[in-house]
């Protein structure tokens, strides 16, 4: 599986915007998918995932309420990270990645390279 991610950008605190995460292969549908970050001289955390049914999702504290995960295994093989009310903490860079439905990055087998969403106050 081949992960593309896009989306970021630079916008202002309470701005919106929506990643998303490209995947090839015929095996998406099969696994979960998630999103991590990290941001400037910090260590990589997670920030939300579905499973591969999109039957659960789950989220970090700090981004429930503001952050929306969801994916189409039907028709693009994406999956999407909605991201509304932006504060300048969710500057980061953003990696998708795809494995076990887990909060531990060390599930996820494949992995995106990344998007730059930055957040001005």
């Amino acid at each position: 599986v081949q992960l593309q991610a896009s989306g970021g950008g630079l916008v202002k605190a309470g701005d919106s915007l929506r990643l998303s995460c490209a995947a090839s292969g015929r095996t998406f549908s099969n696994l979960a998918m998630g999103w991590f970050r990290r941001a400037p001289g910090e260590e990589r955390e997670f920030v939300a995932a579905i499973a591969a049914n999109s039957g659960s999702t789950a989220y970090r504290d700090s981004v429930k309420g503001r952050f929306t995960i969801s994916r189409d295994n039907a028709n693009k093989n994406t999956v999407y990270l909605q991201m509304n009310s932006l504060k300048p903490e969710d500057t980061a860079v953003y990696y998708c990645a795809a494995g076990i439905f887990a909060r531990s990055s060390s599930l996820y087998d494949y992995w995106g390279q990344g998007t730059l969403v930055t957040v001005s106050s």
